[in-house]
């Protein structure tokens, strides 16, 4: 019900829309069932069955004086005009009937169309926009195939197997409840069959409907990993060609592509059987109708007339009950995707909820000037995971530079990825001018940090976008500023677009060097208050890691600045090194006194000059 309710909420932004395409399905059923008893007067007058109605009745309060009007009209049709005329007028009138139903059932379709594609076009984008606030920790235990997956192909599932049977579930019951009245005053001991065939359908449409959402689920999971194998594969390309691993990689596709064909031949087996389930109760129902209702006729207790167009109206019941069956089929089946994407609409950013329940009290950034202080903090990825930092006690006071040296895996980028709370500290807490970070909004406190990591990550843009990415008000004289900072502006001039130049996915179309540096004139452009550079310089060449050192010098010239660098020389001039060692401080002071000091620093140098 709650995936329901999700869905009447988006629809809530469509009132008028939907307001129109239901009226426009309450005509196309009043004008189906009306066009039912057309037939009634006239067969049994045209074959003779009853005396002609000769009086029309005061009053149209009921069936029975609606149904004497009607034969008091073809009466005169008939007198007047012959029976051959009144054909002609009777079939008028069904021709009319139709046509209105089908212009009513157009335009049904017509409405609900903006409809649907709106409902989908907002679910699409509160997903993506809900994907892009949460914490990185989310995506370290979800699957990246399994994510787009959603984001694509169950929301289109619920495009496909809920929204586009709304026109069933609004219009069909109409249908039935019209076309069962007509039956019920005709004769209820007929429409005792009807009543029988609609509960056995429905039992075991609801017993094959639960298997078939439980089902869908499955397969959608499924996709999902088809998905993210794909692009893992495609991410990997170069290895796998390297290693001859292509035929490796192909059998473990096939055989998960493979489970997915079984597990859809399943879903649509069941989905499948609906119709002709529906259809052959359908006819079962008809023969003991035919059977029954003719006992009736010739025993004189109904006209022929009135029974043929008893047995249209059942007709006209067993379509919409047959479209409905397939329509609750597919809801069945779109609800199992559409739960899957509230799955992930449903998570909490433990982030945002720390930063609402934090009451921790400080001042603004204007009354303090202390800079970054890590209070005894710890941290690890998962609550049962291993402790990845141990009592981090580290202070970065303002306009200075400190740089984190150490082995691999010491928790050097855990410490910086602390800082913009990409992720919180699991003990101890980060201050930034005497201020605890989860007092901050996200929005503000990572205003305050430009950070070039050691992947240069660009996306599929031009140059000029990938540089200005994010910011607002930039003018193109400010961005060449920033690229000639980096070191990046005789390049971008050199190629055939400028900075309209187009780079490609991750920016294959250059070269690391140059990625890095555009990197980085972002970074320059932003113009941040404290700046991360994680490995900033690592994918340069001597000349331009040079040049672009020199650049980084000068932006970091007063102010506060936390460094990350495998290559000691770049840290030399950095007013505190701190040496980390499977998360832990090990040794701190400047270059030369921890030379002097003759410890873990002075090893890493040593074996780097090897």
């Amino acid at each position: 019900m709650s995936s329901f309710r999700r869905l009447l909420g988006y629809m809530g932004n469509y009132r008028g829309l939907v307001a129109l395409a239901i009226v426009c399905n309450v005509l196309t059923a009043v004008f189906t069932v009306v066009s039912i008893p057309i037939f009634t007067p006239f067969f049994n007058l045209l074959f003779e069955q009853t005396e002609p109605v000769t009086v029309a009745p005061e009053h149209l309060r009921s069936l029975d004086e609606l149904e004497q009007y009607g034969g008091y009209v073809v009466t005169q049709w008939i007198t007047e005009q012959g029976r051959e005329n009144a054909l002609l007028y009777v079939c008028g009138l069904i021709l009319l009937s139709f046509l209105l139903k089908n212009l009513f059932r157009y335009l049904a379709l017509f409405f609900m169309s903006p409809v649907r594609n709106g409902i989908i076009r907002d679910l699409r984008n509160e997903l993506y926009t809900h994907l892009l606030h949460l914490p990185l920790g989310y995506f370290t235990e979800e699957r990246k195939g399994n994510l787009l997956s959603r984001i694509t192909g169950d929301v289109q599932e619920v495009e496909s197997s809920i929204l586009n049977v709304l026109e069933a579930i609004f219009r069909e019951p109409f249908i039935i409840i019209g076309s069962l009245t007509f039956m019920i005053f005709v004769s209820p001991s007929l429409t005792l069959f009807v009543f029988g065939l609609m509960i056995f359908t429905g039992v075991v449409i609801g017993g094959i409907g639960k298997r078939l959402k439980r089902s869908s689920g499955e397969v959608q999971e499924t996709l999902g990993d088809i998905v993210s194998r794909t692009e893992e594969s495609l991410g990997g390309l170069r290895i796998i060609k390297s290693f001859g691993a292509e035929d490796y990689q192909s059998q473990r596709f096939a055989k998960l592509n493979n489970t997915y064909r079984h597990k859809l031949i399943r879903l649509l087996w069941r989905r499948d059987l609906s119709s002709p389930l529906t259809e052959f109760l359908g006819i079962a129902t008809v023969a003991l109708l035919l059977l029954y209702g003719s006992r009736e006729v010739f025993a004189g207790t109904m006209e022929a007339g009135t029974f043929i167009a008893f047995i249209f109206a059942f007709y006209m019941v067993i379509d919409p009950a047959k479209n409905f069956s397939k329509a609750w089929y597919n809801v069945q089946k779109g609800l199992g995707a559409l739960e899957r994407v509230e799955s992930v609409l449903d998570v909490q950013n433990p982030l945002t909820l720390a930063g609402a329940a934090a009451q921790v009290p400080g001042p603004s950034l204007t009354d303090d000037r202390s800079g970054i202080r890590f209070h005894d903090v710890g941290f690890r990825y998962r609550a049962d995971g291993p402790e990845v930092l141990h009592g981090i006690d580290l202070s970065i006071p303002r306009g200075q530079v400190v740089a984190l040296a150490g082995a691999s895996g010491g928790g050097k980028s855990t410490i910086a990825d602390l800082l913009p709370r990409f992720y919180d500290p699991t003990t101890g807490h980060i201050t930034l001018d005497g201020r605890d970070l989860r007092t901050f909004s996200l929005e503000e406190l990572r205003s305050h940090f430009g950070i070039v990591s050691q992947e240069a990550i660009l996306f599929n843009d031009t140059i000029y976008n990938n540089i200005v990415f994010g910011m607002r008000d930039v003018t193109p004289q400010q961005v060449e500023e920033a690229a000639r900072v980096a070191n990046a502006h005789d390049f971008i001039a050199a190629m055939p677009g400028g900075y309209q130049s187009n780079i490609g996915d991750r920016g294959t179309k250059l070269s690391g060097g140059q990625r890095q540096r555009i990197t980085i004139a972002r970074a320059v452009l932003r113009n941040p208050d404290i700046l991360i550079l994680d490995e900033a310089t690592s994918a340069l060449d001597s000349e331009s890691e040079r040049l672009v050192q020199e650049a980084l010098q000068r932006l970091m010239q007063n102010r506060t600045a936390l460094v990350i660098a495998h290559r000691l020389s770049t840290i030399q001039n950095a007013d505190q090194i701190v040496v980390l060692n499977r998360g832990r401080i090990v040794e701190r002071g400047t270059h030369r006194e921890l030379l002097e000091r003759g410890g873990a620093y002075r090893k890493l140098v040593e074996l780097q000059e090897v």
